[in-house]
């Protein structure tokens, strides 16, 4: 038995398949107390608000294309999984699950002007972990008040409402009314018992991220043209952040980061004090026309936060604008009550006269930060795949990073920005797919064989031979029963590469021969699920 599989995860990465149906959705087709499944099979179709209510869930297969029908206030469309909701939505860097408006031809990256805003709603989850505003829950931004599931808040800081990976939000943001707009991905009350990573909103018309409250942890989110604020947060959020990254619009957009302590009442507790690190926010243009509103980091309302090794760059406004009141507490006393730090970061390129406020400029020699130019690999915003957030072989952001908390959730780096040598953003993200960024997952070629041999008595993964490598080596499994196996490579991020092999197979031994010319140096981890069984080894591409 001979199979033959070509894996071209390069430039045809979102799903091209034809699609069987397209299937308008209403809340009614997620029943309370069930359990409903979306399939890349099929494209959905938003009708309104359509919400994930307590004791259901959704499960969104990778590749699924979700899109949004146009509408203003009560008639808008988004995807609000409430407090109690669960959602399951898990692409893959090759098969993202894609948000978009329902006018969007997603097998063509040009159908659209790359400023197209405002075409349908976005999504929103909702948790009930605490909030430090009074009562202590409240109806999320962008939802008719009158509408009890678009409640949020509690008391349940590791409430759980699901997984979210691998997402691209593109063209929303509609105007519900009176300048209420539904942001790209808003997380209300969200616990730290749930999964957010890999997700990107692409031109929304309101803000790309907002948090209110809530405790959870985010990596890789790439906040792209948005018309407001890249990174929004409010009402006491305290999650982790990894990998955060901004470009903003030439003429368009409001501060790359946002961040508001509470409104009611402003010092209310537990303060605001996320902690991010390895950010890359790139702005407007140090000299581009959106001045007045281009700021990396807009600081007020008795906030706290943390930047650790990040990278500041081309903004037409200050660096940081850090409230500071006569009286009251305000985000000035965050920074002298150590609830606000700017540590190990580099900033450069602004076109305004001051980086930050003189009471602010200690605290930044201090804590090692340093105003020099980052040497990124290329910055642009057209589709010239110039786009490159990547750092230099000379950049100083290679050295002078602090020290990153070891505490499970935080990638342990060595580097200042979200970005050393690889590209996460490649292949899930509309702005590669686009070419305004570069593309580079690479292509594996692999062809499986089947091996005469008695069954097996357990399932077995080899360690692939040679090892090292260059550029093609061969992997061994074998499976004792009729089963579903995958054979998965990944790189030591946890980031898929490639599906080498993957469907059902009878109780065997196995041979499958990789050639990994395009793959990058460096180390990889391939992964055997045969039933319950899942096996782990590494290997070794040397080039």
């Amino acid at each position: 038995m001979l199979r033959k599989i070509m894996l071209a995860v390069g430039t045809a990465l979102l799903p091209t398949i034809a699609l069987a149906a397209t299937i308008d959705v209403t809340t009614a087709d997620i029943p309370v107390g069930g359990s409903t499944e979306w399939t890349a099979d099929n494209e959905y179709v938003l009708n309104g608000l359509v919400f994930v209510s307590e004791g259901a869930s959704l499960t969104i297969q990778a590749g699924t294309v979700i899109k949004g029908k146009p509408g203003q206030g009560e008639n808008s469309s988004a995807l609000v999984v409430a407090r109690g909701g669960k959602i399951f939505a898990e692409g893959t860097a090759d098969k993202p699950i894609i948000f978009t408006a329902e006018a969007d031809d997603v097998s063509n990256a040009n159908d659209l002007p790359l400023d197209a805003r405002g075409l349908w709603g976005g999504v929103i989850i909702l948790g009930r972990a605490s909030l430090n505003s009074q009562p202590g829950e409240t109806p999320i931004e962008g939802i008719p008040t009158t509408e009890p599931r678009g409640l949020y808040g509690g008391g349940d800081d590791s409430d759980n409402s699901g997984v979210f990976r691998y997402a691209s939000i593109r063209h929303g943001g509609t105007d519900i009314g009176a300048g209420n707009e539904i942001n790209g991905l808003t997380m209300g009350g969200v616990g730290s018992g749930t999964v957010i990573e890999y997700i990107e909103v692409y031109n929304n018309q309101d803000d790309g991220f907002e948090w209110f409250g809530g405790t959870v942890n985010t990596k890789y989110l790439v906040s792209a043209f948005n018309g407001d604020d890249a990174f929004d947060y409010d009402e006491g959020f305290r999650g982790k952040g990894q990998f955060w990254f901004v470009i903003q619009d030439a003429e368009t957009g409001n501060r790359a980061g946002e961040h508001d302590g509470g409104t009611t009442p402003e010092d209310g507790t537990p303060y605001a004090i996320p902690a991010i690190y390895n950010a890359t926010y790139i702005g407007s243009g140090a000299f581009s026309t959106n001045g007045d509103n281009d700021v990396v980091l807009k600081i007020r309302d008795n906030a706290g936060g943390k930047y650790h090794n990040s990278i500041f760059t081309d903004f037409a406004g200050e660096g940081v604008d850090i409230e500071d009141l006569e009286s009251g507490e305000d985000s000035r006393t965050r920074l002298e009550a150590g609830d606000l730090v700017l540590a190990n970061n580099i900033w450069w390129g602004f076109g305004a006269a001051s980086l930050a406020p003189e009471f602010a400029l200690a605290h930044l020699v201090a804590n090692n930060n340093r105003l020099e130019d980052p040497l990124l690999m290329g910055i642009s915003r057209t589709r010239d795949a110039g786009l490159d957030p990547r750092l230099q072989d000379a950049s100083p952001a290679w050295n002078g990073s602090g020290a990153i908390p070891n505490d499970g959730f935080y990638t342990q780096v060595d580097y200042v920005g979200a970005f050393g040598n690889e590209l996460w953003t490649s292949g899930w993200t509309f702005l590669a797919e686009a070419g305004i960024m570069p593309n580079e997952m690479a292509t594996v070629i692999a062809s499986e064989s089947e091996v005469s041999a008695a069954i097996p008595n357990a399932c077995t993964l080899h360690q692939n031979y040679p090892n090292p490598f260059n550029p093609s080596t061969t992997i061994a499994y074998a499976i004792p029963a009729d089963g579903h196996v995958e054979l998965i490579l990944f790189n030591t991020l946890g980031q898929q590469v490639a599906t080498l092999t993957e469907g059902w197979r009878m109780a065997g031994s196995y041979s499958v021969a990789i050639d990994a010319s395009d793959l990058s140096a460096g180390t990889y981890i391939y992964r055997l699920r045969a039933g319950d069984q899942v096996l782990h080894r590494k290997m070794t591409l040397l080039k």
